[in-house]
């Protein structure tokens, strides 16, 4: 993906810093009927992985975890 040089960031704690602080994203789906968009909590692991891990959930009761490509 191209990124401006305005728009990049390699600092990886400023990164994190960003996650942290949002700690929310937008899940978004394109179907057949459009877009679809489910506000995601997240949570970042810096711990695991050589970068971090970030978890999200999708509640079951949500069809929108059905509609996501496998």
């Amino acid at each position: 993906m191209y990124i401006p040089a305005a728009f990049k960031d390699d600092d990886i704690e400023s990164i994190r810093a960003v996650i942290r602080d949002a700690r929310l994203a937008n899940l978004v789906t394109s179907t057949a009927d459009g877009l679809v968009a489910t506000p995601l909590p997240l949570l970042l692991d810096e711990g695991e992985g050589p970068h971090g891990t970030l978890y999200g959930h999708v509640a079951k009761a949500n069809p929108h975890w059905r509609m996501a490509p496998m």
